[in-house]
């Protein structure tokens, strides 16, 4: 068998390997057919490979040193199908990204600073690039500290996310279509592209709790089969072209706020059944949205009286399935389409460190 060097790390809500470009072939068909067997794809439970059966934890990292300029590593996520034998390289997961700053120090990609160490990420999927603020107070990544996230038990050291120039990740657009909003199916929908393509619908409008548990929302076969048709023409609308095989654009369903101080009530598909939290790249597409004049996210926060008309929010916290997560959204003189970064904090945790094996056809070498 052959084997990998490899870090495995939870970043956010997410988990799964870190490895180093170098370390993989340079060809993206033998790079997924590596990643496949790594992970044990093609079985419900993975379980001829470290992916956890849920696409939260059947993710890779991939990171290299940067050439750019502007940045320190390259970062590539593969998002790795669980159950079929396929490899996504066109998403971003800004969860994964929580722990590219701390993998990045512990390979002597990155230099520690003493107390925090600024690490400049170029993300290959989305070409934007991301400033991780990683605590480094005695010169090495700290990971134990008080910083809780809503999704992940206990608390550790907080690591500053801030996504530069986000919109048009995907499209070249924040308003691909160049409209806040129009019909697909008779439902109301936006289309907006800010660090990944969604489509933000009323949960409401498709008949459905925008409070439920996703395991209710699931369980709804007749509502995730008009999400899907409403998705895929979203993403024919959006430039995108055929979409039925890429986990893009992401549905969101939002609903108003319960608790007090909240912005928005989301519940995120990714994309066929309900993430149990909230994607970090889904959370920036909504935090642009609510401040897009005639958005879906901005009607729904203008009815529950947390937004004035024509007014902007700057500090946004979108209600998830388990919890919150708060953003600042930075605007460029004021311009809701111009937006200049998203930033929120996040944490992450070393695992494990060794090396992985796998089988890889003797004709991908």
């Amino acid at each position: 068998m052959n084997s990998i060097p490899c870090m495995i790390m939870r970043g956010g809500t997410s988990r799964g390997p870190f490895i180093h470009m170098t370390d993989l072939p340079e060809s993206q068909e033998a790079r997924a057919q590596v990643l496949l067997d790594l992970m044990g794809s093609g079985h419900p439970l993975q379980v001829d490979g470290i992916g956890g059966g849920n696409s939260l934890t059947s993710k890779v990292a991939i990171v290299g040193r940067s050439s750019r300029p502007d940045a320190d590593v390259d970062y590539l996520f593969a998002q790795v199908d669980v159950t079929e034998r396929h490899v996504d390289f066109s998403p971003n997961c800004g969860n994964m990204l929580s722990a590219v700053g701390p993998f990045a120090i512990e390979t002597s990609l990155v230099a520690a600073t003493y107390g925090e160490t600024r690490v400049r990420v170029f993300n290959v999927n989305t070409q934007r690039i991301i400033e991780c603020f990683v605590p480094t107070p005695r010169g090495r990544v700290e990971y134990e500290g008080d910083t809780c996230i809503s999704g992940v038990p206990g608390s550790a050291a907080g690591i500053r996310l801030s996504f530069l120039d986000v919109a048009g990740a995907k499209t070249g657009a924040l308003l691909p279509t160049g409209q806040p909003v129009e019909q697909i199916e008779g439902v109301e929908v936006t289309c907006l592209d800010a660090a990944t393509p969604t489509v933000i619908i009323r949960a409401s409008d498709l008949g459905v709790d925008g409070h439920a548990e996703p395991a209710l929302l699931d369980a709804n076969s007749t509502m995730l089969e008009r999400l899907e048709r409403i998705r895929c023409e979203a993403g024919r609308r959006m430039g995108m072209g055929d979409v039925s095989q890429s986990v893009l654009p992401k549905p969101i369903l939002l609903s108003p706020a319960v608790n007090a101080g909240a912005t928005v009530c989301a519940r995120y598909f990714v994309p066929q059944r309900c993430h149990k939290a909230l994607a970090v790249t889904g959370a920036i597409a909504l935090g642009a949205a609510v401040n897009v004049p005639g958005s879906v996210a901005q009607r729904i926060v203008q009815e529950s009286g947390r937004l004035e008309g024509g007014g902007t929010l700057e500090s946004i916290r979108i209600e998830h399935p388990s919890g919150h997560l708060d953003l600042r959204v930075e605007l460029r003189n004021g311009n809701p389409m111009d937006i200049a970064r998203v930033s929120l904090i996040r944490t992450a945790r070393k695992i494990m460190d060794g090396r992985l094996y796998y089988r890889m056809p003797e004709a991908l070498h």
